[in-house]
Protein backbone atom coordinates (compact mmCIF):
# COMPACT_ATOMS: atom_id res chain seq x y z
CA UNK A 1 0.00 0.00 0.00
CA UNK A 2 2.86 2.41 0.76
CA UNK A 3 4.12 1.98 -2.76
CA UNK A 4 1.13 3.87 -4.12
CA UNK A 5 0.91 7.68 -3.95
CA UNK A 6 4.58 7.84 -2.91
CA UNK A 7 4.59 11.64 -2.75
CA UNK A 8 1.70 11.82 -0.29
CA UNK A 9 3.28 9.22 1.99
CA UNK A 10 6.39 11.42 2.16
CA UNK A 11 4.24 14.49 2.75
CA UNK A 12 2.44 12.65 5.56
CA UNK A 13 5.71 11.66 7.20
CA UNK A 14 6.98 15.25 6.97
CA UNK A 15 3.70 16.64 8.35
CA UNK A 16 3.91 14.41 11.42
CA UNK A 17 7.55 15.27 12.07
CA UNK A 18 7.79 18.98 11.36
CA UNK A 19 5.28 20.45 13.84
CA UNK A 20 5.29 20.48 17.62
CA UNK A 21 1.66 20.66 18.80
CA UNK A 22 -1.10 18.67 17.11
CA UNK A 23 -4.86 18.45 17.36
CA UNK A 24 -6.26 15.00 16.40
CA UNK A 25 -9.94 14.63 15.51
CA UNK A 26 -12.19 11.95 14.03
CA UNK A 27 -15.82 11.94 12.96
CA UNK A 28 -19.01 12.45 14.94
CA UNK A 29 -20.35 9.39 16.76
CA UNK A 30 -16.99 7.63 16.47
CA UNK A 31 -16.77 3.91 15.82
CA UNK A 32 -13.88 1.58 16.55
CA UNK A 33 -11.84 2.70 13.55
CA UNK A 34 -12.30 6.40 14.35
CA UNK A 35 -11.37 5.94 18.01
CA UNK A 36 -8.58 3.47 17.34
CA UNK A 37 -7.11 5.74 14.66
CA UNK A 38 -7.28 8.77 16.97
CA UNK A 39 -5.39 6.90 19.67
CA UNK A 40 -2.94 5.42 17.17
CA UNK A 41 -1.99 8.90 15.93
CA UNK A 42 -1.59 10.00 19.54
CA UNK A 43 0.80 7.11 20.23
CA UNK A 44 2.79 7.82 17.09
CA UNK A 45 3.10 11.54 17.72
CA UNK A 46 4.06 11.07 21.36
CA UNK A 47 6.76 8.65 20.27
CA UNK A 48 8.08 11.50 18.12
CA UNK A 49 8.10 13.79 21.16
CA UNK A 50 5.13 15.91 20.08
CA UNK A 51 2.40 17.52 22.15
CA UNK A 52 -1.03 16.12 21.32
CA UNK A 53 -4.62 17.18 22.03
CA UNK A 54 -7.45 14.78 21.13
CA UNK A 55 -11.03 15.88 20.54
CA UNK A 56 -14.44 14.70 19.40
CA UNK A 57 -17.82 16.37 19.61
CA UNK A 58 -19.44 13.06 20.55
CA UNK A 59 -18.76 11.06 23.72
CA UNK A 60 -16.81 7.83 23.45
CA UNK A 61 -19.10 4.77 23.60
CA UNK A 62 -18.58 2.79 26.83
CA UNK A 63 -17.45 -0.37 25.02
CA UNK A 64 -14.38 1.45 23.69
CA UNK A 65 -13.39 3.14 26.94
CA UNK A 66 -11.02 0.29 27.81
CA UNK A 67 -8.61 1.62 25.18
CA UNK A 68 -5.68 3.47 26.79
CA UNK A 69 -5.94 7.21 26.21
CA UNK A 70 -9.71 7.41 25.66
CA UNK A 71 -9.97 9.68 28.68
CA UNK A 72 -7.75 12.16 26.79
CA UNK A 73 -10.37 12.73 24.05
CA UNK A 74 -11.85 16.10 24.97
CA UNK A 75 -15.14 17.71 23.96
CA UNK A 76 -14.51 20.76 21.73
CA UNK A 77 -15.72 23.09 24.50
CA UNK A 78 -12.48 22.26 26.32
CA UNK A 79 -10.29 23.33 23.41
CA UNK A 80 -10.39 26.99 24.41
CA UNK A 81 -6.85 27.94 25.36
CA UNK A 82 -5.31 24.95 23.57
CA UNK A 83 -2.75 25.88 20.94
CA UNK A 84 -1.67 23.70 18.03
CA UNK A 85 0.18 24.22 14.78
CA UNK A 86 -1.13 21.16 12.94
CA UNK A 87 -4.36 19.16 12.74
CA UNK A 88 -4.69 15.47 11.92
CA UNK A 89 -8.18 14.31 10.87
CA UNK A 90 -8.65 10.54 10.81
CA UNK A 91 -11.54 8.57 9.29
CA UNK A 92 -13.30 11.83 8.33
CA UNK A 93 -14.81 11.85 4.83
CA UNK A 94 -15.56 15.59 4.81
CA UNK A 95 -15.00 18.43 7.24
CA UNK A 96 -18.67 18.62 8.25
CA UNK A 97 -18.25 15.15 9.77
CA UNK A 98 -16.07 16.77 12.44
CA UNK A 99 -19.11 18.64 13.73
CA UNK A 100 -18.44 21.82 15.66
CA UNK A 101 -14.75 20.93 16.04
CA UNK A 102 -14.22 22.48 12.61
CA UNK A 103 -15.13 25.87 14.07
CA UNK A 104 -12.20 25.62 16.51
CA UNK A 105 -9.61 25.16 13.76
CA UNK A 106 -8.13 28.46 12.48
CA UNK A 107 -8.14 28.79 8.69
CA UNK A 108 -4.35 29.11 8.52
CA UNK A 109 -3.61 25.87 10.42
CA UNK A 110 -2.47 23.07 8.06
CA UNK A 111 -4.46 19.84 8.18
CA UNK A 112 -3.50 16.25 7.39
CA UNK A 113 -6.49 14.22 6.19
CA UNK A 114 -6.01 10.43 6.61
CA UNK A 115 -8.98 8.40 5.45
CA UNK A 116 -10.24 5.43 3.42
CA UNK A 117 -13.72 6.58 2.32
CA UNK A 118 -14.12 6.72 -1.49
CA UNK A 119 -16.37 9.77 -1.02
CA UNK A 120 -13.64 11.76 0.80
CA UNK A 121 -13.58 15.29 -0.66
CA UNK A 122 -9.86 15.93 0.03
CA UNK A 123 -10.43 18.81 2.43
CA UNK A 124 -6.93 18.71 3.92
CA UNK A 125 -3.69 20.52 3.18
CA UNK A 126 -2.26 17.02 2.77
CA UNK A 127 -4.63 14.20 1.83
CA UNK A 128 -3.61 10.60 2.47
CA UNK A 129 -6.77 8.90 1.18
CA UNK A 130 -6.42 5.22 0.33
CA UNK A 131 -9.81 4.13 -0.94
CA UNK A 132 -9.07 0.42 -1.07
CA UNK A 133 -7.93 0.26 2.56
CA UNK A 134 -10.26 -1.68 4.84
CA UNK A 135 -9.89 0.89 7.62
CA UNK A 136 -8.07 4.08 8.43
CA UNK A 137 -6.18 1.97 10.96
CA UNK A 138 -4.75 -0.03 8.05
CA UNK A 139 -3.34 3.17 6.53
CA UNK A 140 -1.87 4.20 9.88
CA UNK A 141 -0.20 0.80 10.25
CA UNK A 142 1.66 1.54 7.02
CA UNK A 143 2.44 5.10 8.15
CA UNK A 144 4.08 3.67 11.29
CA UNK A 145 6.09 1.26 9.13
CA UNK A 146 7.16 4.01 6.71
CA UNK A 147 8.22 6.26 9.61
CA UNK A 148 9.94 3.41 11.48
CA UNK A 149 7.77 3.94 14.56
CA UNK A 150 7.79 0.88 16.85
CA UNK A 151 4.53 -0.84 17.68
CA UNK A 152 4.06 -0.25 21.38
CA UNK A 153 1.31 -2.23 23.10
CA UNK A 154 -1.01 0.79 23.07
CA UNK A 155 -0.38 1.54 19.38
CA UNK A 156 -0.93 -2.11 18.45
CA UNK A 157 -4.18 -2.28 20.43
CA UNK A 158 -5.53 0.91 18.86
CA UNK A 159 -4.74 -0.26 15.33
CA UNK A 160 -6.09 -3.76 15.90
CA UNK A 161 -9.37 -2.32 17.21
CA UNK A 162 -9.74 -0.24 14.07
CA UNK A 163 -9.06 -3.21 11.80
CA UNK A 164 -11.37 -5.52 13.76
CA UNK A 165 -14.36 -3.20 13.79
CA UNK A 166 -14.23 -1.89 10.22
CA UNK A 167 -13.99 -5.44 8.87
CA UNK A 168 -16.92 -6.57 11.00
CA UNK A 169 -14.74 -8.88 13.03
CA UNK A 170 -12.82 -9.92 9.90
CA UNK A 171 -16.06 -11.06 8.23
CA UNK A 172 -16.63 -8.38 5.57
CA UNK A 173 -15.38 -8.49 1.98
CA UNK A 174 -12.67 -5.94 2.84
CA UNK A 175 -10.87 -8.61 4.88
CA UNK A 176 -7.87 -9.10 2.58
CA UNK A 177 -4.69 -11.13 3.09
CA UNK A 178 -2.92 -7.85 3.84
CA UNK A 179 -5.41 -7.04 6.60
CA UNK A 180 -4.97 -10.46 8.18
CA UNK A 181 -1.19 -10.18 7.98
CA UNK A 182 -1.34 -6.81 9.73
CA UNK A 183 -3.67 -8.22 12.39
CA UNK A 184 -1.33 -11.15 13.00
CA UNK A 185 1.58 -8.76 13.35
CA UNK A 186 -0.32 -6.69 15.90
CA UNK A 187 -1.16 -9.81 17.92
CA UNK A 188 2.59 -10.42 18.20
CA UNK A 189 2.86 -7.04 19.91
CA UNK A 190 0.67 -8.08 22.82
CA UNK A 191 -2.93 -7.61 21.64
CA UNK A 192 -5.35 -10.06 23.27
CA UNK A 193 -7.65 -10.89 20.34
CA UNK A 194 -10.30 -12.61 22.43
CA UNK A 195 -10.59 -9.77 24.91
CA UNK A 196 -10.87 -7.09 22.21
CA UNK A 197 -13.49 -9.06 20.26
CA UNK A 198 -15.52 -9.65 23.40
CA UNK A 199 -15.54 -5.97 24.27
CA UNK A 200 -16.19 -4.40 20.87
CA UNK A 201 -17.96 -7.10 18.83
CA UNK A 202 -19.82 -9.35 21.26
CA UNK A 203 -20.87 -6.88 23.96
CA UNK A 204 -24.23 -5.10 23.61
CA UNK A 205 -25.66 -2.30 25.73
CA UNK A 206 -29.19 -2.52 27.09
CA UNK A 207 -30.12 0.48 24.99
CA UNK A 208 -28.88 -1.30 21.87
CA UNK A 209 -30.88 -4.40 22.80
CA UNK A 210 -34.01 -2.30 23.35
CA UNK A 211 -33.63 -0.64 19.93
CA UNK A 212 -32.99 -3.99 18.29
CA UNK A 213 -36.19 -5.39 19.78
CA UNK A 214 -38.17 -2.45 18.45
CA UNK A 215 -36.46 -2.53 15.07
CA UNK A 216 -37.00 -6.25 14.50
CA UNK A 217 -40.67 -5.87 15.35
CA UNK A 218 -41.16 -3.74 12.22
CA UNK A 219 -38.59 -5.34 9.87
CA UNK A 220 -40.13 -5.55 6.40
CA UNK A 221 -39.07 -6.88 3.00
CA UNK A 222 -39.87 -6.11 -0.61
CA UNK A 223 -41.98 -8.67 -2.48
CA UNK A 224 -38.90 -10.21 -4.12
CA UNK A 225 -37.08 -10.38 -0.79
CA UNK A 226 -34.00 -8.48 -2.01
CA UNK A 227 -34.45 -5.42 0.23
CA UNK A 228 -35.11 -5.35 3.97
CA UNK A 229 -35.68 -2.29 6.09
CA UNK A 230 -36.19 -1.18 9.68
CA UNK A 231 -37.65 2.03 11.13
CA UNK A 232 -36.72 3.62 14.45
CA UNK A 233 -38.61 6.68 15.59
CA UNK A 234 -37.78 9.42 18.08
CA UNK A 235 -40.31 7.78 20.40
CA UNK A 236 -38.33 4.54 20.25
CA UNK A 237 -35.29 6.37 21.59
CA UNK A 238 -37.27 8.22 24.24
CA UNK A 239 -39.05 5.16 25.58
CA UNK A 240 -35.98 2.91 25.52
CA UNK A 241 -33.55 5.49 26.88
CA UNK A 242 -31.18 4.58 24.06
CA UNK A 243 -28.48 6.83 22.63
CA UNK A 244 -27.04 7.34 19.14
CA UNK A 245 -24.24 4.89 19.84
CA UNK A 246 -26.77 2.15 20.56
CA UNK A 247 -27.58 1.96 16.83
CA UNK A 248 -24.34 0.09 16.16
CA UNK A 249 -24.94 -3.00 14.05
CA UNK A 250 -28.74 -2.88 13.95
CA UNK A 251 -28.91 -2.23 10.20
CA UNK A 252 -27.06 -5.50 9.60
CA UNK A 253 -30.07 -7.48 10.76
CA UNK A 254 -32.01 -6.17 7.77
CA UNK A 255 -29.26 -7.25 5.37
CA UNK A 256 -28.28 -10.57 6.92
CA UNK A 257 -31.45 -12.43 5.94
CA UNK A 258 -30.99 -14.98 3.13
CA UNK A 259 -31.92 -13.44 -0.23
CA UNK A 260 -31.50 -9.82 0.88
CA UNK A 261 -28.88 -7.75 -0.94
CA UNK A 262 -29.63 -4.33 0.59
CA UNK A 263 -30.54 -3.61 4.21
CA UNK A 264 -31.77 -0.19 5.32
CA UNK A 265 -32.24 1.47 8.68
CA UNK A 266 -34.46 4.57 8.68
CA UNK A 267 -34.12 6.71 11.80
CA UNK A 268 -36.13 9.81 12.59
CA UNK A 269 -34.05 12.70 13.89
CA UNK A 270 -34.91 16.34 14.47
CA UNK A 271 -37.66 18.04 12.49
CA UNK A 272 -38.41 16.25 9.23
CA UNK A 273 -34.94 14.73 8.86
CA UNK A 274 -34.47 10.99 8.45
CA UNK A 275 -31.05 9.37 8.60
CA UNK A 276 -30.66 6.27 6.48
CA UNK A 277 -27.99 3.62 7.01
CA UNK A 278 -27.40 1.32 4.03
CA UNK A 279 -25.68 -2.07 3.86
CA UNK A 280 -25.34 -4.31 0.81
CA UNK A 281 -24.17 -7.83 0.13
CA UNK A 282 -22.77 -7.78 -3.42
CA UNK A 283 -24.92 -6.09 -6.08
CA UNK A 284 -25.53 -2.47 -5.05
CA UNK A 285 -22.76 0.05 -4.42
CA UNK A 286 -24.45 1.85 -1.53
CA UNK A 287 -21.72 4.52 -1.42
CA UNK A 288 -22.81 5.73 -4.85
CA UNK A 289 -26.44 5.50 -3.81
CA UNK A 290 -25.87 7.47 -0.61
CA UNK A 291 -23.74 10.01 -2.47
CA UNK A 292 -26.68 10.72 -4.80
CA UNK A 293 -28.56 11.86 -1.69
CA UNK A 294 -25.67 13.93 -0.34
CA UNK A 295 -24.23 11.19 1.85
CA UNK A 296 -21.30 8.83 1.47
CA UNK A 297 -19.44 5.81 2.75
CA UNK A 298 -18.24 2.57 1.24
CA UNK A 299 -19.54 0.21 -1.42
CA UNK A 300 -21.03 -2.10 1.21
CA UNK A 301 -21.76 0.38 4.02
CA UNK A 302 -22.92 3.96 3.67
CA UNK A 303 -25.37 6.55 4.96
CA UNK A 304 -27.24 9.72 4.08
CA UNK A 305 -29.86 12.10 5.46
CA UNK A 306 -33.20 12.67 3.75
CA UNK A 307 -35.87 15.30 4.31
CA UNK A 308 -39.52 14.41 4.47
CA UNK A 309 -42.12 12.30 6.19
CA UNK A 310 -42.01 8.53 6.47
CA UNK A 311 -44.57 8.32 3.68
CA UNK A 312 -42.29 10.38 1.43
CA UNK A 313 -38.85 9.08 2.36
CA UNK A 314 -39.48 5.34 2.41
CA UNK A 315 -40.86 4.89 -1.13
CA UNK A 316 -38.30 7.29 -2.56
CA UNK A 317 -35.39 5.31 -1.12
CA UNK A 318 -36.89 1.92 -1.96
CA UNK A 319 -37.49 2.99 -5.54
CA UNK A 320 -33.86 4.06 -5.89
CA UNK A 321 -32.57 0.86 -4.30
CA UNK A 322 -34.72 -1.29 -6.58
CA UNK A 323 -33.45 0.64 -9.62
CA UNK A 324 -29.88 -0.05 -8.53
CA UNK A 325 -30.65 -3.72 -8.06
CA UNK A 326 -32.15 -3.95 -11.53
CA UNK A 327 -29.19 -2.09 -13.04
CA UNK A 328 -26.70 -4.27 -11.20
CA UNK A 329 -28.33 -7.44 -12.40
CA UNK A 330 -28.07 -6.54 -16.09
Amino acid sequence: MAGDHSDVWLQTSSFLREKERYLVVSHLHPDGDAIGSTLAVKAMLEHLGKEVVLTNESPIPPKFQFLPGCDRILPPTELDGCSFDGVVAVDVADRERMGVVWEYIPADIPLLNIDHHPTNDRFGTVNLVVEDAAATAQILYTVAKVMDIPFSSSLALALYTGLLTDTGGFRYSNTTPEVMEMAASLLRHGVNAGEVADRVIETMSRGQLALLQRGLSNLRFTADGRVGWIWLTRLDFQESGAEEDDLDGIVNYARNVIGVDVGLLFRETEGDKVKVSLRSREIVDVAELAHSFGGGGHARAAGCTLTGSREEVEPMMLERVNACLEGGRE
